[in-house]
């Protein structure tokens, strides 16, 4: 992507594209137990909080010219972040499944059933295929209508869903902190993923930000329609309000075309969180199977109640992302030469501990923040403060 004449657009448009996804506003819907007041402010918050990962990701691959597994590299060894690696490889298989499945009951519905769930799920796979076969590179123009096309289809749907009227809420229960996670937790999903896109640009910053805004905004908008249907309509199926709103064949496409682009990014970087571990049978390899392994998920299991997934995604994600930025950012350190980082793997798996036990504890902040700021100061003092520690003791002994 640094090639483009206009980089900083490009990555825009791409990961606005990102967002704009049937699962970003089917979890949306979720937040509805708040009611729309509270939930946007939820949902701004724990946006707002991935935003910033987002952007420190994203520019830590700029920085460092490693996609984003190889960055991991730099705080937990080089066959230490295999670990992360491979974790990844199966959260974007995940991903690929509930997106395409998502993606394929929308648009049957859209098309009031014709051809069925399965050649839709299909039908989106072989796409999903063809955008790998084309490659990065040859996408740039085609994403820029795509989501120029999305852009559009997108206000529209946004028209329909807010002309209603607001009832009190979507029902069932929800506290403020859990819906603050819940939105953190899918910008949080693309950490593992950021770098891959940003680690070849010349002007680091301005890339970084404008991947971090352009997916921050758009997710953010998703899962206000999502909220706003649940709670203005009454309605979490998407499908029914496009439907409702006769955007018929157009419908369809809005639908397909963003699964088509978001799952591209999961596929792809399947391909290079595994090439970070093994260079056979190669990135596209890779990716095609992993874009072939999901759609078979897709058609064989259930995958449409996914907040435990994200909270997994989180616990797994945000003290890996705690480590690596304090130790990039604050204390300048790369363990690259070495095979494993036994230290940060193990402040690694009391983060992942951590998280698990916050999410019985009601924070307004959710569990992200508060575990991501316990184990960065847990890196400082075991890495950097030992090392000061170390140093002082010397200087008083001489």
């Amino acid at each position: 992507m640094e090639n483009h004449k206009d980089p900083i657009s490009s990555h825009g448009l791409l990961w606005f594209g990102a967002s704009v996804s049937i699962a970003e506003i089917l979890t949306g819907t979720f937040i509805s137990p708040l009611g729309f007041s509270k939930g946007i402010a939820a949902i701004i918050t724990g946006h707002l909080i991935g935003g910033v990962l987002i952007y420190f990701a994203g520019l830590l691959g700029a920085r460092s010219g490693r996609g984003a597994m190889d960055t991991a590299k730099l705080s937990f060894g080089e066959k230490g972040a295999a670990l992360f690696s491979v974790l990844n490889v199966l959260q974007l298989i995940g991903w690929t499944a509930i997106m395409t499945a998502s993606g394929a009951s929308a648009a049957n519905l859209a098309a009031n059933g014709a051809g069925g769930y399965s050649l839709w799920s299909l039908a989106i796979g072989v796409l999903i295929l063809v955008w790998l076969v084309m490659g990065m590179k040859n996408l740039g123009k085609i994403n820029i209508v795509i989501v120029g096309a999305l852009f559009l289809m997108t206000v529209g749907i946004s028209l329909a869903v807010f002309r209603g009227n607001p009832g009190s809420s979507g029902g069932g229960s929800m506290s403020f902190g859990a819906a603050v996670e819940l939105s953190a937790a899918m910008p949080l999903s693309w950490l593992p993923l950021v770098a891959d896109y940003t680690k070849g640009a010349r002007r680091k910053k301005a890339v970084s930000f404008a991947s971090a805004f352009a997916y921050t905004a758009g997710s953010i908008w998703m899962y206000a329609i999502g909220l706003g249907a649940a709670v203005f309509l009454g309605e979490s199926d998407i499908a029914v309000i496009m439907a409702g709103a006769g955007f018929g064949i157009l419908g369809i496409y809005v639908v397909i075309a963003s699964t088509v682009t978001t799952t591209f990014l999961d596929v792809f970087s399947a391909g290079e969180s595994f090439a970070s571990i093994s260079k056979w049978p190669g990135r596209k390899a890779v990716a095609a199977a992993a874009c072939v392994i999901g759609t078979l998920l897709a058609l064989s299991t259930d995958v449409f109640r996914f907040e435990g997934f994200l909270y997994l995604i989180g616990s797994v994600f945000a003290p890996m992302a705690a480590i690596m930025l304090t130790d990039h950012f604050i204390l300048g350190k790369d363990s690259s030469g070495e095979a494993f980082n036994v230290m940060n793997l193990g402040l690694w798996a009391a983060g992942f501990m951590a998280y698990r036990q916050f999410m019985s504890v009601d924070t307004i902040l959710g569990s992200t923040l508060p575990v991501m700021a316990l184990i960065s100061v847990a890196t400082i003092i075991m890495n950097g403060g030992i090392q000061y520690v170390k140093n002082a003791s010397g200087k008083e002994q001489a």
